[in-house]
């Protein structure tokens, strides 16, 4: 074993032990690591919603607005449960069909313990008490507004009739409440026979609008809206020049409850020498139930108007256009043992085989409380550039296509990466740590080695907006890790896994061309990868801050230049190199109004993909000299 690789192995398994020394300091001293457990412990809310009279309102939809958004229904009782709620403020508030909606209740969880809320809804009043165009109507005034005297749950009653609706959104001209009379709730009149005649006609026109407001009133969406700035840079001098952040991207994410399940719907729209947009959608059931569906399916064009000869000669047509669907199911056997299938179908109109099938499945069998054995078997196919396409659905950053991608040899098709992995995953939980092993093997067919920053012969520079794809081979890989999740203090937590891969590689024809541009990847045979990666999530409730930071250091990272040590079969004498991923996360409470929450969002990664659990090994090992991207603007949360 040579110096690097000792060095490599000593830090891994150095840190393995710091966390584990720390675990068993923590249970040495228990007052102090249970305080500090505790402080991140989570909490619960569990109430119940009545009308005016005391009554159970039954099918409620209550929705709590925080760190995270969730809903609940109420049951026969009126009664409704929020678990495992990060501790922090949340919103609370009730909708139901034939009620006012209530008003939000500001309500603080704390750490291990169980908050109660009573809700009061009340019943839509009749059509002489409405609030529109600066009037009230009905025989009585409405009492006294809040700010002189009245209590703090007082509210004007509000209808969802038709003419409530008219009234509310008719021009308002009178800035005083007045009393209407009582006719002007009859039919429409007719003054100097130029009325609008028959009521029913006006009923008709505005029962679509009606059934709008009661929607609105009546279901709890919410979502997110980011307006977002990007761009790429491989040095500091490129991180300030003008052209750099001349793309923007737009995304809207809007989701509510579906009875037993909850749906979202996505978009994102971007707009320059690179116009793309992405459509997708999700519904997923809740637990407890013994059959938890995930569905989804999405939607993903590029169209490239700049003058790059590279990225222009794939794309015949001037665009790119994907789809896919993808379905799992969540099966409860029996309470310890669960089974998880399903597929993933992807259409890719720029391939020659253009269908891709990706199924799964998952057995995860708890023979004891906190101690869990899963097994997994899947087959991945990834098309060149999926990457662009497909973001995951739980990135935190989703962006549309954003950089152009070409075959590195001129005219030759691209092809699909395959991959067929098993693997066995042991859990055991320690107090509020996850102490995980895992061991798994697989073999990819036609591996994609990712190029930027390569200069090709006859085309223009495309450093950081576009990249090239190129099949570098069979492998063979096995392999085994050991990781912890676990709070490193009051308000950091995350994970750390060291991992050790033995790979065997078995050449293409084509993948000799690599060696003009990845000495590395071409002088790689059998090989012994090293990789430590680590995940870090804070909040600074002070500034309402929220940090994340993803690290991952390996010496199996594809070199590039003519350096001996990047020629060498051997990735233990190749230097160590490192990708990252930092997300910086700022509320902005002056900026707050009603339950909407503003963010401001800054990150910069020089990761190329999203981390899959079944992706090969190599996938980011094989990228060349990714550059860095950066991301800011602004976040709506509602």
């Amino acid at each position: 074993m040579t110096r690097t690789t000792r060095l490599i192995a000593r830090a891994a398994v150095g840190v393995l032990v710091l966390f584990a020394g720390g675990l068993t300091a923590a249970g040495a001293q228990p007052p102090q690591a249970i305080a500090r457990l505790a402080s991140l412990a989570p909490g619960s809310i569990h109430g119940i919603v009545q009308d005016e009279k005391g009554l159970p309102v039954v099918g409620a939809m209550v929705s709590a607005l925080g760190t995270s958004s969730t809903f609940a229904v109420t049951d026969r009782s009126g009664r409704f449960e929020f678990r495992t709620l990060s501790p922090g403020p949340y919103i609370v508030r009730a909708h139901s069909a034939g009620f006012v909606a209530s008003r939000g209740q500001v309500i603080n969880v704390p750490s291990s313990a169980s908050v109660s809320s009573s809700i009061a809804l009340r019943h839509t009043a009749n059509r002489g008490s409405v609030l529109g165009a600066g009037f009230v109507g009905g025989s009585e005034p409405p009492g006294p507004p809040p700010d002189e005297g009245a209590p703090s749950d007082w509210k004007i009653e509000d209808d969802h009739g038709e003419i409530a609706w008219r009234l509310r959104h008719a021009r308002r001209g009178i800035l005083k409440d007045a009393i209407l009379p009582a006719d002007i709730f009859d039919s429409d009149p007719v003054a100097d026979g130029n009325g609008f005649g028959d009521s029913r006609f006006m009923a008709r026109a505005a029962s679509p609008a009606r059934f709008a407001s009661n929607l609105l009133a009546t279901t709890p969406f919410s979502g997110q809206l980011n307006l977002l700035t990007t761009g790429s840079f491989d040095t500091p001098q490129q991180l300030f020049a003008t052209s750099n952040f001349a793309r923007s991207v737009a995304y809207l994410s809007v989701g509510a409850p579906a009875g037993s399940a909850d749906w979202t719907a996505r978009a994102a729209l971007t707009q320059g020498d690179i116009a793309s947009w992405i459509v997708a959608a999700e519904y997923a059931t809740r637990a407890p139930a013994r059959h938890r569906y995930d569905l989804g399916v999405s939607y993903s064009t590029q169209r490239y108007d700049g003058g790059n000869f590279a990225a222009l000669r794939g794309v015949t047509d001037g665009s790119r256009n994907v789809g896919a669907i993808f379905g799992t199911d969540m099966f409860a056997i029996t309470p310890a043992i669960t089974l998880t299938y399903g597929a993933r179908y992807a259409h890719y109109d720029y391939l020659d085989d253009r269908n891709l099938l990706s199924p799964r499945a998952v057995l995860t069998v708890q023979p004891m409380d906190h101690f869990r054995v899963s097994t997994s078997v899947s087959r991945r196919e990834v098309a060149p550039g999926a990457e662009e396409f497909m973001p995951r659905m739980d990135s935190t950053i989703w962006l549309p296509p954003q950089r152009t991608f070409s075959a590195l040899l001129n005219g030759q098709p691209l092809s699909p990466e395959r991959t067929a992995h098993v693997e066995v995953d042991v859990e055991r939980d320690i107090t509020a740590a996850t102490l995980s092993i895992r061991a798994f093997r697989q073999h990819t067919t036609d591996q994609l080695a990712t190029l930027f920053g390569v200069d090709v012969p006859g085309a223009p520079d495309a450093h950081l907006g576009h990249y090239f794809v190129h099949a570098s081979g069979d492998i063979d890989a096995t392999g085994v890790g050991a990781g912890i999740r676990t709070a490193f203090a009051r308000r950091v937590h995350g994970t750390v896994e060291y991992a050790l891969t033995h790979a065997q590689w078995n050449r293409s024809n084509a993948a000799t061309y690599l060696v003009l541009f990845a000495p590395s990847v071409m002088g790689r045979d059998a090989e012994r990868i090293h990789d430590l990666s680590t995940s870090i999530e804070t909040d600074v409730p002070e500034t309402s801050t929220h940090v994340i930071v993803l690290y991952r250091l390996s010496n199996g990272f594809a070199q590039a230049g003519s350096d001996p040590a990047a020629r060498h079969g051997d990735p233990a004498d190749r230097p160590i190199d490192a990708r990252f991923d930092v997300q910086v996360r700022q509320s902005l409470p002056f900026m707050d109004f009603s339950s909407a929450k503003w963010e401001m969002l800054f990150a910069v990664r020089n990761f190329l993909r999203d981390v899959a659990p079944d992706q090969s090994m190599y996938d980011e090992l094989l990228v060349l000299r990714p550059p860095k991207r950066i991301v800011g603007g602004l976040t709506l949360k509602f």
